[in-house]
């Protein structure tokens, strides 16, 4: 039995190329992730008093 060499090295560069682009693919997802929990709260109203830190009279 011998061993196609062309065919094992299709496959491995095959392999090869789908990890890169699984690898870029994820960071891509990773940063879009990250931009949205760091954006995705709702900002304090300045006009509005915060009546959890005023002292009881």
């Amino acid at each position: 039995m011998e061993i196609n060499w062309i065919i094992m090295g299709i496959v491995a560069v095959l392999l090869i190329a789908l990890i890169v682009f699984m690898i870029k693919k994820n960071q891509k997802e990773k940063k879009k992730l990250t931009e949205l929990l760091n954006n995705d709260f709702k900002k304090a109203d300045e006009d509005e008093p915060d009546f959890d830190n005023v002292s009881e009279r």
